[in-house]
């Protein structure tokens, strides 16, 4: 295969926010190191408890790890290519014995928590994307949810809806138990929750202790009533997981599921004055178990959170389907969501706000417009319309203080929507510093923990994390961070080391996409090294979904690329700035390189579900030398 090349040289000095993209890889690199030392044992497993009880957790102790294959997929040091897929195997046979995981994947719970979870997941695929076992596991696990696996009848593909909000390799969770919730009764005490409904028989709201086990008995037979049987908009998230699958294997059944689902909540919404209903029943009838209501369903408009979930799940849904089709209209059914909350508006205390609960009283709980989604929107897109989604929101400058680094909270992606739009020339250093700041307090964090492990909530290590990817992401890619429960990456550019033959930017080389207009992006590469040349390798997309079709360099006259992959020879102390055009969604996403095609792989045959996927931690090369005795 050849892939069109092109030559930079002569020397300049580097700018600041190329210096510190490379503090903050080589920062990362050591750092991770340390937290691996201090929370898990030689074998990978968390030093934690022996027994933990309910269906939550094993979503919390992926998201402790799961930057780590996104750090080597960007560049981090060939190590965490390792470290990634050790943890990954270690804590799923971790998890497998305390009972949350069958055959590598949660027994049952929502996907919310798998989304979280199976972000592990998706990174895996980025960083080693032919690893034979994750090549299976993405067929074992789509087989759960398209109706073909016996021993997980989660999907209904006569009514096309997934048959219970709890769902996973045991199959729909059509009643919950006592135990199954037994590890946060404490957590839904909180006022901030409320309850499910205000009607629930001999439990006055709004507010209820949990704790209770006569209150807990009456509440959770009212949510096996209403809300443990039937599809739920939350379960869009799962459209990740068969994105997944057919960018890994190439088997269209995965394809045609995702749309076909997709489509489903689409004409649901349709037939419901565009509002996602946020419950349908097992005939397939919006309100089925809700007399006829279409909100009150599990992570629905009212409970626990409101829609800001549905609304999540949703845009998943929707960009996953332009993602396979390159059909940008199918954003709208996430659109109309953003669109719906926008036109019940009010000026608050001065404030523009928009509901994201609905009750029997109507429409509440008034709160700011999170910038998130439509930015992730505009983003897919490029569109106008979707462009105004975001820059009718209120106080836009606000949005120019860097709050979150991780990614996963509210506003993300808004600051670096005005940077790659002109309006927040300073982001990079502000972010990448910001950035900086938080590996050292997430390290501080780690040394002054006291905590005994046998205490620790299961929370515990997720902010202590000091590999933090969202900054890097949205810098050298072009696109917001995935969507946190679920999402997968959406950019404009990944990037390979020509010479190493890997995924990530070479050693010494920074990248920065620095303007995004609608059909090209520009990025600015700079080769840090006095001494030595670079060779990067340009992918259009995160999975070669787009092709480059010319490349102007240094504002010189453009070149014909008409490839989605372009070599990038930098000299010593070279640094270059492209403006590329694209050709958005011209090609089958996939996990490709420029060195292999999945095509060629050997076809995955579903394994019998019965059989031992064999739980086994293995040994991984690394040369980080890790202590013999548990701390």
């Amino acid at each position: 295969m050849t892939i069109p090349s092109l030559r930079v040289e002569g020397r300049a000095v580097p700018p600041a926010w190329a210096l510190w993209q490379r503090r903050l890889i080589d920062v990362m690199d050591e750092a991770g190191l340390a937290f691996l030392d201090r929370y898990t044992r030689p074998d990978g497993t968390l030093i934690w408890r022996e027994h933990w009880p309910g269906m939550d957790g094993s979503d919390d102790a992926y998201e402790s790890f799961y930057t780590f294959p996104l750090h080597y997929a960007l560049g981090g040091h060939e190590r965490y290519r390792a470290l990634a897929r050790k943890q990954w195997e270690a804590i799923t046979w971790q998890f497998t014995e305390y009972g949350q995981l069958h055959r590598e994947f949660d027994a049952y719970y929502d996907w919310m928590h798998h989304g979280e979870s199976y972000l592990y997941f998706y990174f895996l695929g980025l960083s080693e994307p032919y690893d034979l076992r994750d090549r299976q596991r993405s067929v074992r696990f789509a087989r759960f949810y398209t109706g073909e696996d016996p021993d997980a009848p989660n999907y209904d593909p006569e009514h096309r809806l997934i048959r219970s909000p709890i769902n996973g390799s045991r199959g729909p969770r059509l009643e919950m138990t006592a135990e199954d919730w037994s590890t946060h009764r404490w957590v839904l005490s909180h006022p901030m929750f409320g309850l499910p409904y205000d009607d629930i028989p001999g439990v006055p709201g709004p507010s209820a202790d949990w704790s209770d086990d006569a209150v807990f008995a009456r509440i959770l037979d009212t949510m096996n009533q209403r809300m443990a049987k039937g599809d739920v908009p939350l379960n869009l998230a799962a459209t990740s997981l068969l994105t997944h699958a057919f960018m890994a294997t190439g088997d269209t059944t995965y394809h045609d599921w995702v749309l076909d689902y997709v489509d489903a909540w689409a004409e649901r919404a349709a037939a419901n004055d565009g509002i996602l209903p946020d419950n349908v029943g097992l005939t397939g009838r919006t309100g089925e178990y809700m007399d006829g209501k279409w909100w009150g369903g599990y992570y629905g408009w009212r409970w626990p959170h409101g829609g800001t979930m549905l609304m999540e799940a949703a845009t998943i849904g929707a960009m996953n389907a332009v993602l396979l089709t390159g059909d940008v209209s199918r954003l709208g059914m996430a659109r109309s969501q953003i669109d719906q909350l926008w036109s019940l508006r009010e000026e608050i205390d001065g404030e523009i706000r928009v509901p994201i609960r609905r009750t029997d009283s109507g429409w509440e709980d008034y709160r700011p417009m999170s910038p998130t989604l439509p930015v992730s929107l505009w983003h897919m897109s490029e569109d106008a319309d979707d462009a105004e989604r975001v820059d009718r929101l209120p106080e836009a400058e606000a949005w120019d203080r860097i709050s979150d680094v991780r990614g996963m909270g509210w506003g993300s992606g808004a600051a670096w929507y005005r940077f790659v739009t002109g309006q927040y020339d300073d982001y990079p250093v502000d972010a990448l510093s910001a950035s900086y700041a938080e590996v050292g307090r997430a390290l501080e964090s780690m040394r002054d923990d006291a905590e005994d492990p046998a205490d620790i909530y299961i929370q515990h290590w997720i902010a202590r994390n000091p590999v933090i990817t969202n900054t890097l992401a949205q810098l050298t890619t072009g696109g917001p961070c995935p969507l946190y429960h679920g999402g997968l990456l959406n950019c404009r550019v990944r990037y390979y080391d020509a010479v190493e033959q890997r995924p990530g930017l070479p050693a010494d080389t920074a990248a920065l996409v620095d303007r995004v207009e609608r059909g090209s992006f520009s990025v600015e590469l700079v080769n840090l090294s006095p001494q030595h040349p670079r060779s990067v390798i340009l992918q259009a997309g995160a999975f070669g979904e787009h092709a480059f079709a010319h490349a102007d360099i240094d504002g010189r006259d453009p070149i014909t690329v008409d490839s989605k992959w372009l070599r990038v020879d930098l000299g010593p102390a070279a640094s270059t700035r492209l403006r590329i055009t694209t050709r958005r969604f011209s090609g089958t996403p996939s996990y490709d390189t420029p060195w292999r095609r999945q095509a060629d792989a050997p076809r995955i045959q579903p394994r019998d579900p019965n059989a031992d996927p064999g739980n086994v931690i293995f040994e991984w090369e690394t040369d980080h030398p890790r202590r013999k005795q548990d701390s």
